[in-house]
């Protein structure tokens, strides 16, 4: 190492303060857009799909470049990786800014993502490496998850106040301060660090997991919506899965591989990232969809639509403070379960519950208990995914998980978004065509008609949503419980981790 871990140890709460202030602008950003979207629609005139990849098109491509990325901060520095990725980041937030059309801006959240995967791995890899005892590592982790769904909630309601208040330009140019300011900081409050192994950075692996990726995203995101373009949804999910095999099988002939792979024989490694991206999956895909609701089914502005998202955002601070000591009385697999479980039971409710007016009595609690049951969810995952992988694989295993978590922000709006698109469209009666497009087209259609017509495909396409966004919850909901389910079956209790020791 370039600097001793004792040098990480005795900054750690301010270590801690600047990796969550990363973790935080990049967390937010993945759905600062969810409120912002009607407003830049308005300018922009995108098509539903192109909606979503102005969306998606950030986690899915952060996604497949977080392990080329943390593999490079541990081989040539961390926090240079760090400081690089602000920079881009912050240029990337100018020309969202400025994008003159759909394509622009969809190509500028792209190298957008490209910064949050320079951002991200340094955040959970550092902290293991700040906090050695494993009491205090499940409290900085508890904090480190809160702030990781808070920034996600964060998101529509900073997006909503940014375009009440200036427009949906406001949303990306918000980053460019926060860079100016986080450079310095990083150097001063977080020394360079890097564990170099021996052998060479294997450019050919990175590429085989990058492209692996990507294909399986794009299959999930093509082939919903059919079209002459369908069959190539398919294809790319066959070629991206065989080039993760052939990934897979190279990481275990080379002497140095980029990714430890006998790391996914740990059960409780692989069933803790499983369930990350299981929970994010269902959290992120669910968030932009209800942001949408609130705005265009109860007509509500993006600020007063942001603000029922703050049940969220409290109970999963609340949450995040709790769930270290909660942690030490319950263990790993307990407290994973309850969360789970209660979050499935809460989408359910609220699923059975939903119509084209508010139910704030309703939406309220719902809210506040998958907020709360998310956040110590996720933090016990975090520490049995950190426990279970040995100090000097604590950079992989962060990267890993990080990975979960934006292939799963991803895959939560192309997946449940197809979800909710098909119910929709299937939900239209014939005589509301100009619906079918999405709700946005449906607006912009009825302000067209006459206002008795207008008023009724308003209606019809409203309906229509709330079928589809229940169809969704269901959706989310399910994930949610297998999440419980194999949490039940291969996390351990604290007491049974076995590596504490490894700290």
């Amino acid at each position: 190492m370039t600097v001793p871990p004792r040098v990480l140890v005795g900054r750690r709460w301010l270590v801690l303060a600047i990796l969550c202030a990363s973790l935080l602008l990049v967390s937010v950003d993945a759905t600062v857009l969810h409120m912002a979207l009607p407003a830049l629609s308005e300018d922009l005139r995108p098509t539903a799909t192109s909606q979503l990849w102005i969306i998606a098109v950030y986690s899915l491509v952060a996604a497949p470049l977080l392990l080329a990325f943390g593999t490079l901060g541990d081989r040539y520095g961390r926090r240079r990786i760090l400081v690089l990725g602000y920079v881009v980041f912050g240029l990337a937030s100018l020309a969202c800014a400025w994008a003159p059309n759909v394509a622009v801006l969809i190509a500028a959240r792209a190298v957008l993502g490209v910064g949050g995967a320079m951002i991200m791995p340094a955040t959970l890899s550092l902290l293991r490496q700040a906090f050695p005892d494993r009491a205090e590592r499940q409290t900085a982790i508890g904090i480190w998850s809160g702030v990781a769904g808070s920034g996600a909630v964060l998101g529509p309601l900073l997006g909503g106040f940014l375009v009440e208040t200036f427009s949906w330009h406001a949303a990306f140019l918000i980053n460019v301060p926060v860079m100016v300011l986080a450079i310095p900081l990083t150097y001063w409050l977080i020394p360079e660090s890097a564990d170099p192994p021996d052998g060479p950075w294997d450019v050919f692996s990175a590429v085989l997991a990058g492209l692996g990726v990507i294909g399986l995203a794009f299959a999930v995101k093509q082939t919903p919506h059919g079209g002459a373009m369908y069959v190539l949804g398919p294809v790319a999910g066959l070629l991206g899965g065989l080039l993760l095999l052939a990934f897979v099988r190279r990481q275990r002939k080379l002497p140095v591989p980029l990714l430890d792979v006998t790391l996914f024989r740990d059960r409780a490694f692989s069933v803790a990232v499983g369930s990350v991206l299981l929970v994010m999956t269902s959290l992120v895909g669910l968030g932009l969809l209800f942001a949408q609701y609130l705005q265009l089914v109860l007509a509500l502005q993006p600020m007063p639509a942001a603000l029922r998202l703050m049940f969220v955002m409290a109970s999963a601070v609340i949450g995040s403070v709790v769930a270290g000591p909660l942690l030490q009385r319950f263990g790993n697999r307990r407290l994973t379960v309850a969360g789970f479980a209660v979050s499935a039971v809460a989408l359910s409710a609220a699923a059975a519950g939903l119509t084209v007016t508010e139910n704030l009595w309703l939406l309220g609690p719902v809210l506040a208990v998958t907020g709360f049951g998310v956040s110590i969810s996720l933090t016990a995952a975090s520490d049995a995914l950190l426990a279970a992988a040995p100090a000097e694989q604590a950079g992989a295993a962060a990267a890993v998980e990080e990975t979960a978590y934006e292939l799963g922000a991803g895959l939560g709006v192309t997946v449940l978004g197809s979800v909710a698109t098909l119910i929709y469209t299937a939900s239209l009666p014939g005589a509301a065509a100009q619906a079918r497009d999405g709700l946005t087209e449906a607006t912009a259609a009825a302000a067209e008609l006459p206002p008795e017509a207008g008023s009724q495909l308003l209606e019809l396409a409203r309906a229509a949503f709330v079928t589809g966004l229940r169809a969704a919850m269901v959706v989310g909901a399910v994930l949610f419980v297998l999440a419980t389910v194999a949490a039940a079956r291969a996390l351990p209790t604290t007491k049974e981790s076995h590596n504490d020791d490894r700290a």
